[in-house]
């Protein structure tokens, strides 16, 4: 059972041709400095609450800036509602529309087996995060979980009940539009329905555990007990998830000592670059090194990709545990394949999609994959909605 509940959030109150791209952004942890120097200079942006930390690393400058929206109205309160976020995008040439329920989820120990996790977490990044909301004492993002789903007729009384608030497309083509539902019947229902589900953490694991470790630090303050959330259900057409491909480079470890050892671990083929792109559905993954040479690898049976990845090639070959290696993550394989033509990394280590089933089955059992082992694409934007707690 997860409690989900309406809130009465603070979102844009837009003005002077004040547009709505102007407040949001995509989730701190997925900005460039570049970008993030264009959004900053927009003053009522959220990333100049989220990404503006002090010298002490804590936010009470940003807090201050939060205070400074509400007095000066950039920021209006609304009465307790729901939020249905749709986002229509582009997936590999199809046009794909998904739909989420923003609300607020009480925050509980995954013990509990009502809020499932899928990847592991690091209590560096936590702690930042932790004196974001000590500071704040607002959810400025959202969470992203899946849920088993609502009856046809109620997800029908929630499109018809939604009022549109914003409208945004974003440089990634996306269509983002926000809509309010603050009819109490469907509201009441939205509850309803979602008390006998459990929910999984699509993306947001740091945040989540930050929020309850935030909630358990004021036992006795009911609203800090609760996360701001997007719900999508597990049969949205619209839930896309691509793989994160890996990008490695050492200094210490040469092309003919990895493709002897990953030989010795993997069943490997070598193939040119157009037959491993084309066979890869059949294999664990794609190995792209400097040199232009391509292999299809397997790892054993029921072995998750990524886990394989981390455990035989990035850990047992690079050292990566011990930073005699450099990682980096990318979603998307065009630009993966552009940046092996030029050079740019020792190995590319290709993966297929991954499976929502197969996620899911393996976050029931408890285990916890890799960080990476799933994008959820498009991101959740942050900026539209705020929860405060204070």
């Amino acid at each position: 059972m997860v409690t989900f509940l309406p809130f009465p959030g603070y979102r844009p109150a837009l003005k002077n041709d004040e547009r709505i791209e102007y407040r949001v952004s995509p989730p701190y942890d997925v900005i460039g400095k570049e970008y993030l120097r264009v959004l900053q200079d927009h003053k009522n942006n959220v990333t100049n609450l989220t990404l503006k930390p002090d010298i002490d690393r804590r936010y009470s400058g940003a807090r201050k800036e939060l205070d400074r929206m509400i007095s000066d109205g950039s920021l209006k309160q609304d009465t307790d509602s729901f939020y249905l976020y749709e986002q229509t995008f582009n997936d590999h040439g199809i046009t794909k529309t998904r739909v989420g329920l923003v609300g607020i989820l009480k925050t509980e120990d995954y013990g509990n087996g009502n809020v499932i996790p899928h990847e592991e977490t690091f209590s560096k990044v936590k702690e930042d995060r932790l004196n974001l909301l000590r500071d704040m004492e607002t959810h400025l993002e959202s969470i992203f979980g899946i849920f088993e789903g609502f009856t046809p007729e109620l997800n029908k009384r929630m499109k018809n009940s939604a009022k549109l608030i914003y409208r945004y497309m974003d440089n990634q083509g996306v269509d983002h539009r926000y809509n309010r539902i603050d009819d109490e019947d469907v509201i009441r229902d939205i509850t309803e329905q979602l008390k006998d589900q459990k929910m999984l953490i699509a993306d947001g694991h740091h945040r989540y555990e930050t929020a309850l470790a935030y909630s358990n630090e004021n036992a006795n303050d009911k609203k800090k007990e609760y996360v701001l959330t997007t719900m999508v259900a597990a049969d949205d057409e619209g839930l896309v998830i691509w793989p994160t491909h890996r990008l490695v480079n050492s200094e210490e470890i040469s092309e003919e000592e990895a493709i002897r050892t990953i030989k010795s671990k993997m069943d490997v083929k070598e193939v040119t670059q157009a037959e491993m792109e084309s066979n890869l559905g059949d294999w664990t993954m794609g190995l792209i090194f400097k040199s232009g040479k391509c292999f299809l690898a397997k790892a054993g049976d029921g072995i998750l990709d990524t886990y394989a990845v981390q455990e035989t090639i990035l850990k047992g070959i690079y050292g990566y545990d011990e930073g005699r290696s450099k990682v980096e993550y990318d979603a998307e394989y065009p630009s993966v394949k552009k940046s092996m033509e030029e050079g740019r990394y020792e190995l590319a280590i290709v993966l297929n999609d991954p499976s929502l089933k197969k996620v899911w089955e393996l976050s029931m059992k408890g285990m916890r994959m890799p960080k990476k082992t799933t994008f959820f694409f498009p991101k959740i934007w942050s900026g539209f909605v705020f929860y405060k707690m204070s």
